[in-house]
């Protein structure tokens, strides 16, 4: 029976790539010489830390166009609150999402069974598992969750006849 995987994961290696741009980005920038401004990953987080709010803005801006750049789809970071740090600095933790959480699982096995193509759509752990009996049903089930907003990127993989 025909069926493909919905995964959501980030290639930590790229992650890693675009941390050390913009490192070197903030070493040799002008409005960042003399700041205690650094990025640095560790697991599947992102520490920032920035010597105030309008430098911190600036580093999100680094972050989201590095990630581009290496082909890592900025809805991938969730920023958490900004806290304050030593000497008058400020800190932001940025999570890295791997794999489809619960609710958004559930989010999308109810629009996959609402819109009454014929797939059978399951849960197993942080992917998803769609299979049909025709291959056109699978990738309108495809169009149907690319259509959807969704604040994590999704990747489609597995697609077996």
């Amino acid at each position: 029976m025909p069926s493909f995987d919905i995964v959501s994961k980030t290639d930590l290696a790229e992650v890693d790539n675009a941390v050390a741009g913009i490192g070197r980005e903030i070493a040799q920038r002008f409005d960042f010489k003399g700041s205690k401004c650094s990025v640095e990953r560790k697991e599947e987080t992102i520490t920032i830390l920035a010597d105030d709010d309008l430098k911190l803005k600036q580093m999100h801006e680094l972050l989201k166009v590095y990630f581009t750049r290496r082909n890592v789809d900025p809805k991938a970071l969730d920023f958490q609150t900004v806290e304050k740090a030593s000497g008058n600095t400020v800190r932001q933790l940025v999570t890295i999402k791997q794999g489809i959480g619960k609710d958004l699982a559930k989010t999308l096995v109810k629009e996959i069974k609402d819109s009454k193509i014929k797939v059978q759509a399951s849960i197993q752990g942080d992917e998803l598992r769609i299979s049909g009996k025709k291959r056109d049903d699978l990738q309108e089930a495809i169009a149907l969750v690319k259509k959807l907003p969704v604040d994590q990127p999704l990747q489609y993989v597995n697609f077996r006849d």
